[in-house]
C-alpha cells in the first residue's frame, strides 16, 4: 500500500464510528425548532456579552445594556451568517469528494458530514432570514487549483481551522444561561455534530500531511503553510463585520471593525480561541509557527 493509502485505512475506523453516532443523533431541521414568530433584540442576549466583538475595546463601556444587546443579537446574525458561508463551501468541497475511489472508506462518514451540515445551515439561514438576514462574506474560499493531494490536504485543514474556531463559540454560548433559548438551542445543534466532524477533521488532516508532506518540494510546504496563515486570518476577519456594526446602529462601521480588530483585548481573544486549532496544526507538524496575521 502507499503511505496514503495506509493514513487513510488507520482513519477508517473512526469514519465507521462517528458515522454510527451521526445515525443515532439525526434529528429533523424542519420540525425540531419552534421559531418564535418574533424576538426582541434589546431584550435579550443572543451572543454571550464577552463574544461580542467589542467587548473589551474603548466603545464597549459607552453603551448601555440595551445597546449591547442589540449588538449582540446583530453579532448572532452575523455570525450564523458567516457559518451558512463556511458551510456552503464546506457542502461543495465534500459532495466534489463523494464515492472518490481512494477515499471510499470515507463515503458513509462524508453523506453524514455533508446532511449535517445542510441541518445546520438550515437552522443558521432560519434566524437570519426570520429575524435579521444574511450578511455578507469575506472568507477565502477552501477549494484551490493545486494538485489533488496539495487541494485535498489544504480543503480538510481549512475545513478544521473554520471549524474549531466555531465550535469554541459554539460550546460557550451553548452553556451560556443568559443567552435567549433559541441561541442556546442552534449553538448546541451545532456543537454536538461539530464534535464528532473534528474528532474526523483532527485526525485525517494529520494523516494526510504525514503521508504526502514527505514527496513536497519545500516550496510548496511553504505556500501551503503562508495559505494556512492567510485564511485563519481571512476566517476571524468576518468576526468583525462592518455591515453587523451598520444594522446595529453605528455610524462609522468600517472604523470600527478597523478598531475591534486591533483592539488588544480582541488580538489576545483571537489567540485563545485558536489555540487547540494550532496546537493540533502545531503536533502534525503543519505550522511551525503563530499566524501573526490574525493575532
Amino acid at each position: 500500500m502507499s503511505a496514503l493509502a495506509t493514513a487513510l485505512a488507520e482513519v477508517a475506523p473512526t469514519a465507521e464510528r462517528l458515522s454510527r453516532l451521526s445515525e443515532r443523533a439525526f434529528q429533523n431541521p424542519y420540525t425540531t425548532v419552534d421559531w418564535p414568530s418574533t424576538v426582541e433584540p434589546e431584550a435579550d442576549w443572543f451572543t454571550s456579552p464577552e463574544y461580542v466583538s467589542l467587548y473589551g475595546t474603548d466603545v464597549w463601556p459607552s453603551l448601555d445594556e440595551k445597546a449591547r444587546k442589540r449588538l449582540a443579537f446583530h453579532e448572532a446574525a452575523g455570525f450564523y451568517s458567516l457559518n451558512i458561508h463556511g458551510e456552503k463551501s464546506l457542502m461543495q468541497g465534500l459532495a466534489a469528494r463523494l464515492y472518490r475511489s481512494d477515499l471510499a472508506a470515507f463515503t458513509g462518514y462524508l453523506h453524514h458530514f455533508l446532511d449535517e451540515e445542510n441541518k445546520h445551515s438550515v437552522y443558521f439561514g432560519g434566524f437570519c432570514t426570520r429575524y435579521a438576514r444574511v450578511h455578507r462574506t469575506r472568507q477565502l474560499p477552501f477549494a484551490t487549483e493545486r494538485p489533488r493531494d496539495v487541494d485535498d490536504f489544504l480543503f480538510f485543514a481549512k475545513t478544521m481551522i473554520f471549524e474549531e474556531i466555531v465550535d469554541h463559540c459554539n460550546r460557550v454560548q451553548a452553556r451560556d444561561r443568559r443567552l435567549h433559548p433559541l441561541a442556546r438551542f442552534i449553538n448546541d445543534s451545532h456543537h454536538r455534530d461539530e464534535a464528532r466532524h473534528l474528532a474526523f477533521g483532527r485526525q485525517l488532516t494529520a494523516a494526510l500531511w504525514a503521508a504526502a508532506a514527505p514527496g513536497w518540494e519545500p516550496a510548496v510546504i511553504d505556500e501551503i503553510r503562508a495559505d494556512l496563515h492567510r485564511f485563519l486570518a481571512a476566517s476571524w476577519r468576518d468576526y468583525y463585520h462592518p455591515d453587523v456594526y451598520a444594522d446595529a446602529g453605528f455610524a462609522e462601521p468600517w472604523e470600527l471593525a478597523d478598531l475591534a480588530w486591533c483592539a488588544p483585548a480582541q488580538r489576545e481573544h483571537r489567540r485563545r480561541v485558536s489555540a487547540k486549532c494550532l496546537r493540533v496544526l502545531t503536533a502534525a507538524g503543519v505550522l511551525t509557527e503563530e499566524p501573526s496575521d490574525a493575532f
